[in-house]
């Protein structure tokens, strides 16, 4: 199993743009860095036909540890989720 990493992302951009391999990488980005700022300041990232990236927020609580079975506190925390669209589950259960 191949894992798609930026330059994977910014080579696809230069092939299929005709960009220079700097400008592919740094739309790239641009890209990312607006959807962490955004979900850094509470939005919600809609990108249609593919998903949707939220920040949710988990209460502290007490769980265990599984291998010795002694109750620890987990902390509060922010966590990052990201949905499917439809559109998107479709075409990945059809590949």
């Amino acid at each position: 199993m191949a894992t798609v990493t930026r330059l994977d992302l910014a080579n696809a951009l230069r092939d299929r743009f005709g960009l220079s391999a700097a400008d592919s990488y740094k739309m790239i980005d641009i890209i990312f860095d607006e959807i962490e700022q955004s979900l850094i300041n509470g939005e919600d990232v809609k990108i249609t036909g593919f998903g949707t990236f939220k920040i949710l927020s988990k209460s502290a609580r007490i769980g265990r540890n599984p291998k010795t079975g002694i109750p620890a506190v987990i902390s509060a925390r922010r966590v990052a989720t990201f949905r499917p669209s439809t559109t998107f589950r479709k075409t990945v259960a059809l590949k």
